[in-house]
């Protein structure tokens, strides 16, 4: 049977099932598979043309073995992800991955659809009801409420920094009522990331509340978003080396990406774009992992100044930093960078982009200006009526907004507001 590990080698090994239920491992580490297999290259010649649910099946089965049946991996997978994944050339050398097509707008659908299909895969009929505890610094809110909105004997807590994520994003969590209760926190996302991290270390109160994660923190979100960049390389076909610009806050968007090609998606290498969150960009640089307090910027769902997916990669790469070097270029960009490419992308490719896509962007241009022989896909995370004010503001004039969107922003909001305090949030997660 396929073992989950945690990455800081204090805790047993497990199966799928328990892995992804438990969220964070015991020690306080993320779980990652024992062993990444490399698929053979005949395997990759032959999913070209093929279906993300094909895709996925082929990555994922022999990750998790036999704990989740092959056929119903991927009648979930086929369930959860029906919606194109287009790339969008701007020039010869840069592609845009469009990640933004499903309910919620934001890349964030791929993870969550198929982590709440697969959790309710897994759980058996007899066992107590799931609370699933997320923090959100933007879209992983709307994404993980609407993937679990309805499920039966499943609660979700959204946790997130009052007054940090745009209109349409709270409208997306806040709204749903049911068994999705939104809470504000009066504090950064760093602080809503600290009190779900502590509430999984009680032991208690996983076990009472039985609590798990849709944080990217989860094995279940990880692993499906190897899919997209399976996916993006096989759709950019043969040609110069490709490398793929990945805007970048938590890091677990860049960490599967490393899974994925680790499994032989032809991915020459990675670009982290950050904006002025930049500790991911500073230990590259020194070698030293050195959190700070994060700041608010346009890119609101990169404002994270301790990622905790570093951990995985750093897992990954036995935690030598010459070797992530090897592996991931990066830049840092301001807000002031980050409009003058959404103005650049609509006045020079009559392209649309959100501040977060915009990154990615910029974050393909500087590894061209490193690695010139390269091609570059840049993710674009999120819709750019997401941010439609600033969009607007950036590129003069009005971005259409979906119908689904504006239905969101007329709905009440039900939020409850706390300090950041544990003692606040412990009630919460029981109620």
């Amino acid at each position: 049977m396929t073992r989950f590990i945690s990455t800081r080698g204090q805790a047993p090994a497990v199966g799928f099932r328990e892995a992804l239920l438990a969220g964070l491992a015991p020690d306080g580490g993320l779980y990652v598979p024992q062993a990444i297999p490399r698929l053979p290259d005949a395997t990759w010649r032959d999913l070209r043309g093929h279906s993300l649910a094909d895709i996925g099946t082929t990555l994922i089965a022999p990750l998790i073995g036999d704990e989740l049946p092959r056929a119903t991996l991927h009648a979930l997978l086929a369930d959860a992800l029906d919606f194109p994944i287009p790339l969008v050339p701007l020039g010869d050398r840069i592609s845009m991955v469009e990640l933004f097509h499903g309910p919620t707008f934001a890349f964030k659908d791929v993870g969550a659809r198929v982590l709440a299909r697969m959790m309710s895969a897994v759980h058996d009929a007899d066992a107590p009801p799931l609370t699933v505890l997320v923090a959100t610094s933007g879209d992983t809110g709307g994404a993980v409420a609407q993937a679990f909105h309805g499920v039966p004997r499943t609660r979700v807590v959204v946790l997130y920094p009052h007054g940090q994520v745009s209109a349409v994003q709270e409208a997306q969590f806040t709204t749903l009522g049911g068994n999705v209760s939104a809470i504000a926190v009066q504090g950064t996302f760093d602080d809503c990331q600290r009190l779900a991290k502590e509430a999984f270390a009680r032991a208690d109160l996983r076990a009472d509340a039985n609590l798990t994660s849709a944080n990217s923190i989860s094995l279940g979100r990880l692993l499906p978003q190897m899919i997209y960049y399976a996916h993006a390389a096989l759709t950019a076909g043969e040609g110069p080396p490709l490398a793929v610009s990945v805007p970048s806050g938590n890091f677990g968007n860049l960490a599967a990406g490393l899974m994925a090609a680790r499994m032989g998606a032809q991915i020459a290498g990675f670009h982290a774009a950050t904006n002025i969150n930049d500790t991911v960009p500073r230990y590259l640089a020194s070698g030293r992992f050195e959190p700070r307090p994060s700041v608010q910027t346009l890119a609101n769902a990169m404002d994270v100044g301790h990622p905790s997916n570093l951990e995985r990669i750093r897992w990954m790469f036995a935690d030598q930093v010459q070797a992530v070097r090897d592996a991931i270029t990066s830049s840092v960009h301001t807000d002031d960078d980050v409009r003058r490419a959404m103005r650049r992308l609509h006045d020079e490719h009559g392209y649309v982009a959100d501040p977060h896509s915009a990154i990615a962007w910029l974050g393909a241009l500087r590894r061209l200006e490193q690695h010139p022989d390269e091609r570059v896909l840049a993710l674009a995370t999120a819709h750019p009526a997401k941010f439609g004010d600033v969009v607007s503001d950036a590129i003069g004039r009005d971005v259409p907004i979906p119908l689904p969107l504006a239905a969101a922003m007329t709905r009440t909001r039900q939020v409850t507001h706390i300090e950041a305090r544990p003692e606040a949030l412990v009630p919460l997660v029981y109620a």
